[in-house]
């Protein structure tokens, strides 16, 4: 679907300011550059939003099923189940430290942390929440992209505009979501990076895979 061009596009745009800075600078030091102005709106701000992808989200991919859109939350289903099977394979394989426990080895740096918020200290790599936050943006987004699709060609540059807006906000959405666990000192930057690659690529693989056999997506459109 090349409606969903822009996201795409988005997404390796970030994904490749990330690689290089974490080819520039060392772990803890870029950990502590992308954590060097917290605020106490800040704080709670990411505080909370990152508990989006503990339950929110995931009570949200349910809500198609009141208008017997069932298919669509069995969309949402695979994706995450997928994905976070991959992520839990990796986390325990690999098995790294969080930066609170990395950080004790640094005793002259002091790692910002937020206030409420109840630190983990093992299985850092990567990063679960970040997965779920892309994970459900790129799966609303392909559905958005689907259903636009399939309109008629003659669709008004407003809706055109709307729908482009769309996309960008999720990616926001997502980015922040990502964001908050190297924030609240939960993730490095390299876990986060990861965890959103397994949410952003999960999606289209199953939606190509998938679509036809479990899903019944095509993109041929109603005329």
């Amino acid at each position: 679907m090349k409606t969903v061009y822009g996201y795409i596009i988005a997404y390796f745009v970030l994904l490749l300011a990330v690689l290089v800075l974490m080819y520039e600078y060392p772990k803890p030091e870029l950990h502590m550059l992308l954590n060097s102005h917290h605020s106490s709106i800040q704080d709670t701000f990411f505080k909370y939003y990152t508990m989006l992808a503990e339950w929110p989200l995931y009570a949200l991919a349910l809500l198609p099923l009141l208008w017997k859109k069932i298919k669509i939350t069995l969309f949402f289903a695979i994706c995450e189940i997928t994905g976070g099977s991959i992520l839990q394979l990796l986390k325990h394989l690999v098995s790294l430290d969080r930066p609170v426990s990395v950080f004790e080895n640094y005793p002259q740096l002091t790692l910002p942390l937020v206030q409420g918020v109840d630190m983990h200290h093992s299985n850092s790599f990567p990063s679960g929440h970040a997965s779920t936050f892309f994970m459900f943006c790129t799966c609303l987004v392909i559905i958005e992209a689907y259903y636009y699709n399939r309109t008629d060609k003659s669709i008004s540059k407003k809706k055109k505009a709307l729908f482009m807006m769309s996309l960008f906000s999720l990616f926001v959405l997502a980015a922040m979501g990502a964001y908050s666990r190297v924030y609240l000192s939960q993730h490095f930057l390299s876990d986060v990076c990861v965890g959103s690659i397994i949410g952003f690529v999960t999606p289209f693989l199953i939606f190509y895979f998938c679509r036809n056999k479990v899903l019944n997506f095509n993109e041929k459109k109603v005329k």
